[in-house]
């Protein structure tokens, strides 16, 4: 925790919408939605006639018929990120990735080289609108929780400091609903206590939210609520893992459907691995859910590997342990990621099974024929005539 407001929390705005937008004179000031079947992103335009990200997109049609649909372009979103993430790194040596879009930056001590915090962020959303051609929203404030729920505050292109004297005044009067893990269930179960607000928790009793919540849930939130976050900004270059992640509608993939879309995800996420010459040691599967809630769950692996079965046992294993809760709360996107990343140069690999020897061969077979003709010049025979999904880069590369 700094002595004053130095976190940054900066966020692009609605961002795959505005790159098109940004690309697409035609679509400017207009509804724009960005994917088909579930809407992976949309315009403040489309957003004020109620479309949300996630919805089903037939759905959002209805809502907002005078939308204009255009598929995603990731190459193109991901040289945008690219684009950002050097004006961070320019701004200060403290840059910590969250998302494709979003990162924390630790401008404090800099008074002398750049200015004051406040001045920094300022400057950083003009860079970022005349170099990239996008507009940023950027929180200031002690903590990176409140960072966040400032950046979010003043969206859409928006700076908006919170003074130190000020923290309880901004943060109390908020819908619990702002707070970090507070999804459909936790606010219906606070609701039932009458707690309606952040300043309700932060005056609530430490043994009512735990006994309402568990030890851990109820306890941070009571933190949360007060402003307590010890994290410090930490510098996190984006190649600490690979992976990507598909939204759709609640209720749309049966399980067959979820393991094809899993076996598409790993398949893409293995080729950039060998692309990277990297190999992972830890599998990562995250989920989002109806209420917007989310859950992770990771498998530390046996040894480090590239291969795609290797990973994709994982993912289906963790994804099995999950089940009750995936049929129970409804699910609506799926990410998964490769982590604990080492050069496979340096990493001593036992010597593969028969099996996995096959596998080897067979990885190798498929990143030649998709190099010569394309990434999807090759499918799995469980994807034909069904929806791969959209892979979603995790984090910029």
């Amino acid at each position: 925790m700094t002595a004053g407001p130095s976190i940054l929390h900066a966020d692009l705005d609605a961002f795959y919408a505005s790159v098109e937008q940004r690309d697409k004179p035609k679509l400017r000031g207009k509804p724009v939605i960005v994917g088909g079947g579930v809407v992976l992103a949309c315009s403040y335009e489309a957003k004020a006639r109620g479309v949300r990200t996630a919805m089903n997109g037939r759905r959002a049609l209805e809502i907002c018929p005078e939308a204009i649909v255009v598929p995603p372009r990731m190459s193109a979103y991901s040289e945008a990120s690219r684009q950002v993430y050097a004006i961070f790194r320019e701004t200060t040596p403290v840059v910590e990735a969250l998302s494709i879009d979003e990162a924390f930056l630790d401008a404090g001590g800099m008074e002398h080289i750049s200015g004051s915090p406040v001045e920094i962020a300022g400057k950083l959303r003009v860079e970022v609108r005349e170099k990239v051609g996008l507009n940023i929203s950027v929180g200031v404030a002690r903590t990176k929780f409140l960072a966040k729920v400032a950046s979010g505050a003043c969206k859409p292109d928006g700076l908006l400091v919170v003074p130190e004297d000020g923290e309880a005044a901004f943060l109390h009067p908020l819908p619990i609903e702002r707070l970090w893990g507070v999804g459909r269930v936790t606010s219906e179960k606070l609701h039932g206590m009458g707690i309606r607000t952040v300043g309700d928790i932060a005056s609530c009793r430490e043994e009512a939210l735990v006994a309402a919540l568990g030890p851990s849930s109820g306890r941070r939130l009571l933190d949360l609520a007060n402003n307590h976050d010890p994290r410090r900004v930490e510098t996190r270059e984006p190649r600490r893992s690979i992976g990507a992640q598909s939204a759709f509608p609640s209720g749309s993939r049966s399980r067959a459907e979820l393991e094809s879309l899993v076996a598409a995800l790993v398949d893409r996420i293995a080729l950039r691995l060998r692309k990277a010459e990297k190999v992972c040691r830890t599998v990562t599967v995250n989920f989002r859910f109806d209420d917007f809630s989310r859950a992770s769950r990771a498998h530390t692996l046996s040894g480090a590997t590239d291969q795609t079965i290797a990973i994709l046992d994982a993912v289906r294993e963790l994804i099995d342990g999950s089940g009750q809760m995936i049929s129970e709360r409804g699910l609506t996107l799926i990410g998964i990621s490769a982590s604990s990343l080492e050069s496979n140069e340096c990493v001593q690999m036992e010597l593969p099974l028969d099996g996995e020897k096959d596998s080897a061969a067979l990885d190798a077979a498929l990143d030649d024929l998709r190099q010569r003709f394309g990434a999807d010049a090759v499918t799995r025979a469980s994807l034909i005539d069904r929806d791969g999904g959209t892979a979603v880069p995790l984090l910029p590369e």
